[in-house]
């Protein structure tokens, strides 16, 4: 079976039981509410490109921290958000697990 990068499926894999999904300007998510949506298609990405990636680990937990830009589509409307992240991992049974991923929007450039 081939993946495709957001496949649903790969992101149940990666994605803890106990996911909390915190982005600007939509209620907070657990794993199976952004699988949900994930999974309706509704929204399509044009453009998704980290930077400014800075990890720590601490044994069995990793924080990952950066800079997303992204362009999705989402009823035929393009949007682009410049978003500050942070994703926390955690060492369950053996695999790395997402167990938290919160996004806000970037302060504006000076």
């Amino acid at each position: 079976m081939s993946r495709r990068y957001g496949d649903a499926d790969s992101l149940a894999a990666l994605w803890a039981d106990d996911l909390e999904v915190i982005v600007p300007r939509m209620p907070p998510m657990t794993k199976g509410e952004s699988l949900a949506f994930a999974r309706t298609g509704r929204m399509k990405f044009e453009r998704y490109e980290t930077s400014q990636i800075k990890v720590r680990s601490y044994g069995d937990t990793t924080v990952v921290t950066g800079r997303l830009l992204r362009t999705r589509t989402v009823a035929g409307k393009a949007t682009t958000d410049d978003w500050r992240f942070t994703k926390v991992y955690a060492r369950q049974n053996g695999s790395w697990r997402v167990v938290s991923f919160h996004a806000s929007d970037s302060p504006p450039s000076q």
